[in-house]
């Protein structure tokens, strides 16, 4: 039997924010570079806060030596 939501811990209630605070917005403007501390602090630019990450296919050419890889690595398996 499920439990009701309602009745679940806080810790399942913890969501991905989506606004930084003032000091988050700096740091991490400053960590990429798109700021520097002698910069003025009115005008900043916008922050993403949560970014997908899409997994990059590969080229047949990678394919094909990922594949012509795996069978120098096996010696005795095209012998049969």
């Amino acid at each position: 039997m499920s439990i009701h939501p309602s009745l679940r811990g806080i810790d399942t209630l913890v969501g991905q924010r989506s606004v930084y605070t003032r000091v988050e917005r700096l740091q991490k403007l400053m960590r990429d570079g798109k700021i520097s501390e002698e910069d003025s602090p009115f005008g900043l630019p916008k922050v993403r806060t949560f970014t997908k990450i899409k997994a990059k296919k590969k080229s047949p050419e990678e394919e094909a030596a990922a594949a012509a890889a795996s069978e120098a690595e096996e010696p005795g398996a095209s012998e049969n």
